[in-house]
């Protein structure tokens, strides 16, 4: 017989809703929890940028970790980790006594959260320090006082040496709008041939030579000691700026398994633990792989989820840049005017496990039973959805929870305001009957590249345990006319009754990942 899946834990950071309770009340009302960009300066974008405060995990990290630890978090770890961490220990607070279960439960606890972007934030500014750090580095050695054969190349009226390559233009000879680009090619190129430079690294080599001796751990501190005070006085030596690799190492504290690594830490965990990337459907295929997990056997509790950064001008660009972004100041609702979606960021994280394992032990499950999650590939375009793609995962979906079409009862679409929206619900429709209680949410706190599918599933789990679909902030007046024609059951600014039946989530993720959620009411 095959095992239920249980949610027994959630946890959210969300646009206006630092956690899961505030996240819940907001539901309640029909607006929109977008706010202007700032990351441009005056612009016309808006986005959903999450509400939350790292302090309010202090004591729970403290009551549980050295004091240093919360301090190192905070200054080495990048957003999407320290959202992840937020959300996971909400997540724990749903069922009291679920931090014991985890650790206990060894390798049969899994961890499987992703993230859509990453760390772009840290991404940028390591980038920009680099670049930076590289420029002043070539400009020091590519200086005459720093650089004999570049003085002795000065020195020589016709200004022909024998070098291979072709010696850039003098900045001063170069166009002034042109300037500052030959001043970099000039420094660049002449630093490599700099004498002193190669002195000073032969004395670099020489000081990250120095090997452990003796006894390993106090060997090692003794030479990361040593190695530090001989480079202070190279660099006093030479006054030279530091070399351009000694950027901050936060960029690889920052990958994209370290929001998982950092919640398997605090919550002890030793089984699997690895970063699902599926852009848009990263959630849903967490979860699919979470109930798979938990179906043959290899784990009992599976934390799952989704993580983003706040929008970034990054972000903010390129989705401008693929066409896909509403630009005019206005809330762009799904289903509408179809202008483009709004950037968010923000985490979903839920606990998931054997439901009978864990009801028999007394925790409580919420929301919703995920009973399927059916995935598929479009293999069409990068970000275009194809119609094949999306009703592959939806008929997958159905057919595992062995499920017929007029079994649905209400469906939360992808639908990000753009042209794809008409394209899906005329997919949906060519599937589903016209009866099925419709819901689009990303009016309501935008697109978080890989959390958004966390947070309208969370919702739709919320909403049956309320008795009713939270509204969204579509008005019957603004549903697009070419839509209105193949279906009117939408859930508008009001909210209206739960449905009996199933309930079914769509998310359809860039690159053409595509993950279907059926959920139906608990069997208590």
């Amino acid at each position: 017989m095959k095992k239920r899946v249980g949610v027994f834990g959630w946890g959210i950071v969300a646009p206006k809703s630092p956690n899961v309770a505030v996240f819940r009340k907001n539901l309640a009302t029909a607006e929109s929890w977008l706010t202007p960009f700032e990351g441009f300066g005056p612009n016309n974008f808006l986005v959903g940028q999450p509400d939350f405060e790292f302090n309010d995990y202090r004591s729970w990290i403290d009551s549980r970790f050295a004091p240093r630890l919360f301090q190192n978090l905070k200054e080495k770890m990048d957003t999407p980790s320290l959202y992840a961490i937020g959300a996971f220990i909400q997540a724990l607070g749903q069922n009291p006594g679920l931090d014991t279960l985890l650790h206990d439960l060894g390798n049969e606890t899994h961890v499987y959260v992703g993230t859509g972007l990453g760390a772009v934030d840290t991404f940028y500014k390591s980038s920009i320090a680099l670049y930076e750090a590289q420029n002043r580095w070539n400009a020091f050695w590519a200086l005459p006082a720093h650089n004999s054969v570049l003085a002795a190349y000065l020195a020589s009226g016709s200004r022909e040496a024998n070098h291979t390559g072709d010696i850039p233009v003098e900045p001063e000879l170069a166009p002034a709008n042109q300037r500052d680009e030959a001043m970099a090619k000039w420094n660049a190129f002449w630093m490599t041939f700099s004498p002193e430079l190669q002195a000073y690294l032969a004395e670099a080599a020489e000081i990250d030579g120095l090997a452990v001796e003796g006894n390993v751990e106090s060997g090692k501190l003794n030479v990361l000691r040593e190695r530090s005070r001989r480079h202070a006085r190279l660099q006093e030596k030479w006054q030279s700026p530091e070399p351009p690799w000694k950027v901050s190492a936060n960029f690889i504290w920052n990958i994209h398994n370290t929001p998982a690594s950092q919640v398997s830490i605090l919550g002890k965990i030793t089984g699997l633990v690895f970063a699902p990337v599926a852009a848009c459907s990263t959630f849903g295929v967490a979860l699919r792989l979470g109930m798979r997990a938990i179906e043959t056997g290899e784990a009992r509790l599976v934390i799952i989820g989704a993580t983003d950064p706040p929008p970034h001008a990054l972000t903010v660009g390129s989705f401008y840049g693929a066409r896909v972004l509403a630009a005019n100041r206005k809330v762009s609702n799904p289903l509408t005017f179809l202008q483009g979606t709004h950037i968010a960021g923000g985490a979903a994280v839920w606990i998931i496990g054997d439901m009978e394992y864990l009801v028999d032990r007394g925790f409580r499950p919420l929301g919703m039973e995920p009973v399927s999650v059916g995935v598929s590939a479009d293999a069409h375009h990068i970000i275009t959805p194809s119609i094949d793609g999306p009703r592959a995962s939806i008929q997958q979906a159905l057919a595992e929870a062995n499920a017929e079409v007029s079994d649905v009862g209400t469906w939360d679409l992808h639908a990000t305001a753009t042209p794809g929206d008409y394209t899906e619900m005329a997919t949906l429709r060519s599937m589903l009957p016209d009866d099925v209680l419709v819901t689009a949410r990303k009016g309501t706190f935008g697109h978080g590249m890989s959390a958004g599918s966390g947070w309208e599933l969370t919702a739709q789990y919320m909403g049956f345990e309320s008795g009713h679909l939270f509204p969204t902030p579509l008005r019957p007046e603004d549903l697009n006319e070419a839509i209105r024609t193949i279906h009117r059951s939408f859930v508008f600014s009001d909210s209206c009754p739960f449905p009996p039946g199933l309930a079914g989530k769509l998310s359809m993720g860039v690159g053409g990942i595509n993950a279907c959620v059926i959920s139906r009411p608990l069997k208590r």
